[in-house]
């Protein structure tokens, strides 16, 4: 049962502030999907519900010539999986939008909530963070941006304060002949959490990026990893010792009801591996 709060659904970006500021204790609301169900088990608790969906500045979804992507915090993951632009430029983060939860459950997430919800195994946080995405922060003091590879700190941890609020997400353009993929291992086919999640990135210049779900406290990207891969070429026969480095950065919790870390860092080998060959192939564009 849902205890009592008070609802309020600004229509400007400045009266959300404004209520943030003044009312502790307040919860964000956009699509629900976990919030709600939080709230109906008691998991948290709050005094006030903010309704964000009638800000316009929330509801962009666009795409500028030269800078890319910005995606608003009412977006939801269907209207992300269903454009088409997207889809043709950044492959990985359209695939991990067809990946989250059931149909119904995507006509009601959004993205922003899908990444501040900071569950270690989101969908969209690997896909988001091979592309060097910004999230894009308002507050009484003004708005303000950080790199997604900075923004968890830990387990549904993340460095919002209680008075931020997400406004979107911005993702830099690429050229012709970037291309990427997401994969993911769950449980059951369908909608289920994700044991092991990865998203790799290849740009013109033939650079490979890398980041993970799942199998540690946060999302991350693999810099150090890139880095010592900048230094080989990317051939088919990388992917052996792709498979056994990738094990020396992944921590999974041993308390995780998903599966063991055992399994974990053999499917994690085996997804890298197979997610390379398909670059290497053109075929995660």
């Amino acid at each position: 049962m849902l205890s009592k709060f008070d609802y309020y659904k600004p229509v400007s970006l400045e009266k959300a502030t404004e209520y943030l500021n003044e009312n502790s204790e307040t919860k964000i609301l956009a699509g629900g999907t976990d919030l709600l169900i939080s709230l109906q088990k008691n998991k948290e608790r709050c005094k006030h519900i903010l309704d964000i969906k009638a800000i316009p500045e929330l509801n962009r979804f666009t795409y500028t010539e030269g800078r890319g992507y910005f995606i608003g915090a009412a977006i939801t993951v269907n209207q992300i999986s269903e454009e088409k632009l997207l889809r043709e430029k950044y492959p990985a983060i359209s695939q991990g939008a067809d990946a989250l939860g059931s149909y119904q459950v995507r006509n009601r997430a959004t993205m922003v909530g899908n990444i501040c919800n900071a569950s270690p195994g989101a969908d969209l946080a690997a896909p988001l963070l091979v592309y060097d995405a910004k999230v894009h922060i308002a507050s009484s003091e003004g708005i303000r941006a950080t790199d997604l590879c900075d923004f968890f700190t830990g387990v549904k941890k993340t460095i919002l304060k209680p008075k931020d609020l997400v406004i979107g997400i911005s993702i830099p353009d690429v050229e012709r002949g970037d291309r990427s993929v997401y994969l993911r291992k769950s449980r059951i086919k369908g909608a289920d959490l994700c044991n092991v999640a990865i998203a790799l990135r290849i740009n013109p210049e033939n650079k490979l990026s890398i980041a993970l779900g799942a199998v540690s406290t946060i999302p991350m990207r693999l810099f150090e990893l890139e880095r010592k891969i900048a230094e080989r070429e990317l051939t088919p026969e990388l992917g052996d010792w792709l498979a056994a480095e990738i094990k020396t950065y992944i921590n999974p919790r041993r308390d995780s009801i998903r599966s063991s870390p055992e399994y974990r860092y053999l499917i994690t080998g085996v997804l890298a591996k197979r997610g390379l060959l398909k670059l290497i192939d053109k075929e995660g564009a």
